[in-house]
């Protein structure tokens, strides 16, 4: 799967988030620590959000853009 994510440019090296999943962001010395730092706190992310459902009613709907 594919995620947006904002890096900025910081005093310490680089910020950067997920816009779409709230709260998830990281950082690097380097532009790319960043990212790999942001793939990690991703797979994290969606890991904690599979277990916190693990038990509710899960259902999907489709969106057009």
């Amino acid at each position: 799967m594919k995620y947006k994510i904002v890096l900025k440019k910081t005093g310490e090296g680089y910020s950067v988030s997920c816009p779409v999943l709230t709260g998830c962001w990281s950082q690097g010395i380097t532009e790319q620590e960043a990212i790999d730092n942001i793939k990690d706190a991703i797979q994290q992310y969606l890991a904690a959000v599979s277990e916190s459902l693990k038990d509710a009613d899960v259902r999907e709907v489709e969106v057009g853009v």
